[in-house]
């Protein structure tokens, strides 16, 4: 009877183990996943208060480069006093795009004192890329299309947080 026993005990051991175990490598295994495809939103960032002038807005703020690629993608709608503000390390010439973003944007390319650049309409789904002028560019701030428009923000304005300026609030630790 023990030998009975053992083999069964053997094979019900393989089998789990090897239920267990990874599937065999397919196409494209190994291969990052591109988050900007996956059709869901990222979850909602951390917030701070902006101040554009004596407007307050609230923007979820987007630190990472998976944050950065993802944005506002997915998301099917936005309130008119929220935002997303884009935080990079160091003033560069960016360029942003509509690529799986359902709801119309303005992009608005801040320097790295906070200073507001310059503005893009971005249409939804729209690929192409919306490059800045500036190569001053530390910040980017989106927020719903005509937006800064319809609370007359214009370049040259300075965007403030509940803490300060934008590098005292997101550039202190360096």
């Amino acid at each position: 009877m023990k030998r009975i026993v053992f083999p069964f005990f053997a094979c019900a051991l393989v089998a789990l183990l090897a239920a267990c175990q990874k599937p065999a490598a397919g196409p494209g295994a190994g291969a990052a996943v591109d988050p900007t495809e996956s059709g869901r939103p990222q979850p909602k960032l951390p917030t701070v208060k902006l101040w554009l002038g004596a407007h307050e807005v609230v923007a979820e703020v987007a630190r990472t480069p998976v944050e950065h690629q993802v944005g506002m993608m997915w998301r099917t709608n936005m309130a008119e006093l929220e935002g997303m503000i884009f935080i990079f390390d160091e003033p560069d010439r960016r360029a942003f795009w509509m690529r799986n973003t359902l709801v119309p944007l303005d992009i608005a390319y801040l320097a790295s004192d906070g200073t507001l650049l310059e503005i893009h309409a971005g249409q939804p789904r729209n690929e192409a890329q919306l490059p800045s002028e500036s190569d001053r560019v530390q910040f980017v701030l989106e927020m719903r299309q005509g937006w800064f428009q319809r609370n007359n923000v214009k370049p040259g304005m300075a965007v403030r947080t509940e803490k300060g300026t934008l590098p005292e609030t997101f550039l202190r630790r360096r």
